[in-house]
């Protein structure tokens, strides 16, 4: 079956702005001129993909089968258009990556600022996450490429084996938390302390989890899980809380003298950083310029 391109996206301008009325202003076309694209969508599926309420429209069940699908052509679409303009010289398109905190705070900035000192028609769409909405938007082509804690390969994803590095990971605290002053500090000290960390089932998660465990200790008092970086941060800097975090994350923290690491002898985790991509599909030009760049960037000697 041949779907025609401009009935997909009228078909998913009207799911996602809920209405024939508001999908005919994004698209600019009049609402009969819509009606009309979505009935030869029908007809072609042979299946109506709508139900029409008083309230709005509803996909059917056929309609919820083709949705990813329309979705996924529409991207496609977008992307061999880019990767076209490329291959004329025009080198326009867009790089759609994620990343989790420590490498959205140093590492992929550096990257981009490289790309785009050679190739300023571009742009960049980057969010930030761990792990598991980093894989959700690798699998629905929301990004290209995901940078993050090297984890075994799935069905869908696999890392790029040739762009690895390694950071380190510490426990912080605020640069006037109490347990700076406590002499012969050690790790058990911090166990009944507030703790804010990414929520469980997480890199950060299991990565402080392991470092307490081989230092033969439970979990400490873990009061917020959040994947929010800007609320660790400020739980750490002005609420008394320990994180756990790796260095790259911190680093402009600490040169402003907000928070650092907490001096904890022998207490800190390495950590290998990978860039992870679909396993099948050609990854486009712009995503392609991006992992140049961290290839370079990371394979310097530290």
């Amino acid at each position: 079956m041949t779907f025609n391109l401009q009935q997909l996206q009228a078909f998913v301008t009207i799911v996602s702005s809920g209405s024939l009325g508001r999908a005919a202003e994004t698209l600019h076309i009049t609402q009969p001129a819509l009606s009309r694209a979505i009935r030869r969508l029908e007809d072609q599926v042979g299946a109506p993909l709508f139900e029409r309420h008083s309230r709005g429209m509803h996909l059917t069940a056929v309609g919820e089968a083709l949705l990813p699908h329309a979705v996924l052509l529409q991207r496609e679409s977008e992307q061999a258009r880019e990767e076209i303009d490329a291959m004329r010289g025009l080198a326009r398109g867009t790089i759609r990556c994620g990343a989790v905190g420590s490498i959205a705070s140093l590492v992929l900035p550096l990257a981009v600022s490289g790309v785009l000192q050679k190739w300023p028609n571009l742009k960049v769409e980057i969010i930030e996450g761990v792990w598991d909405r980093l894989a959700d938007a690798l699998v629905r082509r929301d990004i290209d490429l995901a940078l993050s804690m090297a984890v075994p390969d799935t069905d869908e994803i696999t890392a790029i084996g040739d762009c690895r590095w390694e950071d380190s990971s510490y426990v912080v605290a605020a640069l006037d938390h109490p347990l700076r002053g406590k002499s012969g500090l050690t790790l058990a000290d911090t166990l009944d302390q507030q703790w804010a960390i990414p929520p469980r089932g997480t890199g950060p998660f299991e990565h402080l989890q392991q470092a307490f465990a081989e230092q033969g200790l439970g979990l400490p008092n873990i009061v917020v899980e959040t994947r929010s970086i800007t609320a660790l941060k400020s739980l750490v800097a002005r609420s008394g809380f320990l994180s756990w975090m790796a260095e790259p994350m911190y680093v402009t923290e600490s040169k402003a003298g907000v928070f650092d690491t907490l001096a904890l002898p022998g207490v800190a985790g390495r950590r290998t950083l990978t860039a992870f991509r679909r396993r099948y599909g050609i990854l486009p030009s712009p995503a392609v310029k991006l992992l140049e760049q961290l290839r370079l960037l990371t394979s310097e000697p530290k």
